[in-house]
């Protein structure tokens, strides 16, 4: 089963996203912030992080700095506002798998993370992409 982190501190917003994945067979953990999210990691392999880039406590691509560095195998698909187009852009160059506006549809965002998932069992064989 495909292990999915949702890190946005819009609370609303990853409660119906986590219920919505979880209906379609992911097994969703849900944080509020940057912080939460990387001790999340620390506690157990998650395949796929949907990474919110605004938030008040750290912002997204100092999340995916951390996360490159501390867990490399795994992918992040990025959220963004229209305002943060520059910064998601510049995440993908930090090695984000992607990168999605927000208000994402469901469907698209069920196939980048398959896409993603696909890539981390990959790496994880030595058979990376990157």
């Amino acid at each position: 089963m495909t292990s999915i982190l949702l890190i946005d501190d819009e609370q609303q917003f990853v409660v119906t996203m986590a219920k919505r994945l979880r209906k379609r067979g992911f097994l969703v953990t849900e944080a509020g912030g940057g912080l939460e999210g990387l001790g999340i990691l620390e506690d157990g392999p998650v395949d796929v992080v949907v990474l919110d880039v605004g938030m008040p406590d750290m912002d997204g691509i100092q999340v995916l700095r951390e996360i490159k560095m501390r867990f490399p195998q795994v992918q992040v698909l990025m959220l963004t506002g229209h305002a943060d187009m520059e910064v998601a852009i510049s995440g993908m160059a930090m090695g984000a798998f992607d990168y999605l506006m927000k208000p994402v549809e469901l469907e698209v965002l069920v196939g980048k993370i398959r896409e993603a998932c696909s890539r981390s069992r990959n790496a994880g064989e030595g058979r990376g992409l990157d």
